[in-house]
């Protein structure tokens, strides 16, 4: 049996990671503070994949509950091969307008905890002989979006590579996703109040329609699986091509 643990495991791309990861069949953990939807997802998984799926309601936000919940990982399953850092938050868009509480909130869930929840399970993770840890950083690292969610994305992209390096004899592979725009609720906001924005994503993406949370979840399903045994330290773009610079037609 392998585990998994996925921070933001309710939301629409933790969910879908669940669900693809139980399908290969790993054990999972949701972490998330919507301890409802949370729960009901954890049945839905048991029920169709006869995998074990627990849930650990907290708010990363408060660093202090990191580390108890790794230990209570540990008590129950003994081991950990996986860890999703998922859970994020945007926010503090324009420059002149950064509310420095606002700052300190998107930078605690999009890296501190990451950081956090990779240096409390590590111990765990070489005790299980390795594993894959999978950030979930963002495109606006190449281009630049909001102040607040681009810094924090683009730190974790760093944060990839150091843990990549510290982290490789221990057998223990880091990566990152970086999706685009995604179609998904985490994105509602965001469209509701930029009437277009999506239609403009979509026009700029080679292959002409938005990604998915089930896209995302492929690719860190991959990147969790012995199919990715020599990958570390990378950037797996989840982007419908719309990484690459936009060129003249």
């Amino acid at each position: 049996m392998k585990l998994a643990l996925i921070t933001g495991g309710a939301g629409a791309v933790g969910a879908a990671t669940a669900r693809m990861l139980a399908s290969d069949g790993f054990s999972v953990v949701l972490a998330d503070r919507a301890a409802g939807p949370a729960e009901a997802l954890a049945a839905e998984i048991r029920r169709d994949h006869g995998v074990e799926a627990v849930v650990e309601a907290l708010d990363l936000a408060d660093i202090s509950t990191l580390g108890p919940m790794i230990g209570r990982v540990a008590a129950r399953f003994g081991r950990l091969d996986c860890l999703v850092n998922n859970a994020g938050r945007t926010g503090a868009s324009k420059i002149a307008e950064v509310d420095l509480d606002e700052w300190a909130a998107i930078l605690a869930i999009n890296l501190t905890a990451p950081m956090v929840l990779v240096r409390e399970a590590v111990a765990l993770m070489r005790g299980s002989g390795g594993g894959s840890i999978v950030n979930v950083a963002s495109r606006v690292y190449l281009s630049g979006t909001g102040v607040g969610y681009t810094s924090s994305k683009s730190g974790l992209i760093g944060l990839t590579r150091a843990l990549a390096v510290q982290l490789g004899k221990d057998g223990i592979r880091v990566n990152a996703v970086a999706p685009s725009f995604l179609n998904s609720p985490f994105n509602k906001g965001i469209v509701d109040a930029n009437k277009g924005l999506a239609d403009a994503f979509r026009k700029f993406t080679p292959l002409d329609r938005l990604g998915t949370p089930a896209d995302v979840a492929g690719a860190i399903a991959f990147l969790a699986s012995d199919r990715a045994s020599f990958i570390t330290g990378d950037v797996l773009h989840v982007c419908g091509g719309a990484q690459l610079a936009p060129q003249p037609v």
